[in-house]
């Protein structure tokens, strides 16, 4: 069910099987939209999950106004999934968050209220002195391993294509519609690249991009592995970008 007034606020939530996580999730988000005083709308981007995550997000868009289900007959990747979202929303403002509700509901307020105030793009930034994490002891190593190899790749990112951007890669965004318009429509990269080559596009056509000290917290460790597999995918994405650039893809 949905009305015909224009919403203040779209969320968009990429989705990939997750059944086990997604109820308590979705539960969480609903009654934090319940809670706002201002119109809301919620897309469910499902890049194609198995049965019962599927099951699971077209149930609770069931339940709810103003909630809806855009569902790929394949797997297409986040990148993919987000700017679909970006671009099948109505809202003035439009903020994206992971189905693991890393960032609480109410720190979409905090991406809400820097653009209200202004900003063209307001995104979560972890390395700000007024932001907190929360995390288990157990992934304390995290601190001295993964983290140092991502504060790596930001200095690359900064070094070849976002000079002033602290972190990119935090799964909290949003866009007023004006810029999704602009963004969206040119995005290239389908997977975890696409945050880099949003905010690039972002700032070629002249967008002003605030970063938000957000509260968030690390549930899940990736593997050594896995994350230093990320980090070479994301390093020719950078290069991706680059070169798109100088194609004039992005115009």
């Amino acid at each position: 069910m949905e009305t015909s007034r224009t919403p203040h606020l779209s969320v968009i939530v990429p989705a990939y099987n997750g059944e086990d996580r997604l109820p308590g999730a979705l539960a969480e988000l609903g009654r934090w939209l319940d809670s706002v005083p201002y119109s809301t709308e919620l897309i469910l981007v499902d890049d194609h999950s198995r049965a019962p995550a599927q099951k699971v997000l077209a149930d609770f868009a069931a339940s709810r106004p103003n909630t809806r289900v855009i569902r790929n007959e394949t797997n297409l990747g986040k990148g993919t999934g987000v700017a679909k979202g970006f671009l099948a929303a109505t809202g003035d403002f439009r903020v994206f968050t992971d189905a693991d509700l890393a960032y609480p509901p109410a720190e979409i307020s905090k991406i809400l209220g820097d653009l209200e105030a202004g900003a063209d793009v307001a995104i979560a930034c972890r390395v700000l002195p007024e932001s907190r994490y929360l995390m288990s002891p157990s992934f304390f190593h995290y601190l001295y391993t993964r983290h140092v190899m991502s504060r790596v790749f930001n200095l690359m990112v900064r070094a070849v294509l976002l000079r002033d951007i602290l972190d990119t890669q935090a799964g909290l965004k949003g866009f007023t519609a004006k810029a999704a318009a602009v963004v969206f429509p040119r995005l290239t990269i389908p997977r975890f690249g696409f945050d880099v080559e949003s905010l690039f596009i972002a700032q070629l056509h002249g967008f002003r991009v605030k970063q938000t000290a957000v509260h968030f917290r690390y549930d899940e460790e990736p593997t050594t592995i896995t994350f230093t597999q990320s980090v070479f995918r994301m390093m020719a994405d950078l290069l991706h970008v680059r070169v798109n650039h100088l194609r004039g893809r992005y115009r």
